[in-house]
């Protein structure tokens, strides 16, 4: 992992974990807020998974229904074969092991969708075919009123077409 990736990750979860123990500042109510209201923000993540031999191609969308913007949101990608080691990956994109990976979406407006992160990667062996569980991680503390639209589980298997999720 780069020295840059670690760090961003290192200062997200320090991020998160001061604002979970410390809170916001002296007007935020119990649930973590200001004035105790928890923001709503519908998100969701749309694209496709392919496996060919080798080759994991994962292209997604993430898309806040709103009604209130997000400062960032991670997703997190759960493979069921292991992933070769020292791969590249997008910018916003880190190893979270040797079979999960953590995007970040950065800023969505409300009503707004993210840019395409595209995933081009390398199983370790050859397999027949791949299940790939896609989620949201982290959604800066918002509600989600509708979870089941950002939780998808695809079976890709090795035919090099693309399975939408």
């Amino acid at each position: 992992m780069g020295v840059k990736r670690r760090a961003w990750l290192v200062a997200v979860s320090v991020v998160a974990t001061v604002v979970t123990v410390t809170g916001a500042g002296p007007d935020v109510g119990a649930a973590g807020f200001r004035g105790g209201v928890v923001p709503e923000a519908d998100l969701s993540h749309h694209g496709h998974v392919s496996l060919w031999s080798q080759q994991l191609s994962v292209r997604f969308e993430s898309e806040n229904h709103g009604p209130s913007a997000l400062a960032d949101a991670t997703v997190r990608l759960a493979f069921s074969v292991s992933l070769a080691a020292g791969q590249s990956l997008p910018p916003n994109c880190v190893r979270g092991g040797d079979r999960v990976v953590l995007c970040r979406t950065g800023p969505l407006r409300a009503v707004g969708r993210s840019p395409e992160t595209v995933l081009d990667l390398k199983a370790a062996g050859r397999p027949v075919e791949a299940v790939v569980e896609i989620d949201t991680a982290w959604n800066g503390g918002a509600s989600d009123p509708n979870p089941e639209n950002h939780r998808h589980r695809v079976l890709a298997p090795a035919t090099g077409d693309p399975y939408v999720f």
